[in-house]
């Protein structure tokens, strides 16, 4: 072995050796980027299904209200229609009977003031007698 094979020989063996000691941090670099892209994936999933599950939330309470707010309308409508029907039950009635009791009422008030004005009369004569 010549001194220009031995000096190749430990430059190769040196070489080797180099390649050894940057492999295991190479190596653990590696490791550390796969954990970190677990943990970005992880922290990525875990707010985006929530956030998925607080819309899909969100949506079941829209179309509740939804529907709530489709009964209220359909109250209010009947309540209106209510309403209209009141007030042309009590037109009707006040056309139909108003008239004959405001005359009824009418003719009973005149006709109590007329007795009520004999008794008076005949009241006084009594006592303007005694």
């Amino acid at each position: 072995m010549s001194v220009g094979e031995f000096a190749a020989l430990l430059a190769a063996v040196a070489f080797v050796a180099l390649v050894a000691l940057l492999a295991v941090p190479i190596i653990r670099l590696g490791q550390t980027v796969d954990q970190c892209t677990r943990a970005v994936r992880d922290l990525r999933q875990g707010p985006v299904s929530r956030t998925a599950a607080t819309v899909d939330e969100t949506n079941e309470l829209l179309a509740s209200t939804n529907a709530q707010l489709q009964r209220v309308d359909a109250i209010t409508a009947n309540a209106q229609t209510v309403t209209t029907n009141v007030a042309a039950m009590s037109a009707l009635f006040s056309a139909t009977l108003g008239g004959p009791l405001v005359r009824t009422a009418a003719f009973t008030y005149g006709v109590r003031r007329a007795i009520a004005g004999r008794r008076d009369a005949r009241n006084n004569r009594r006592a303007g007698r005694l």
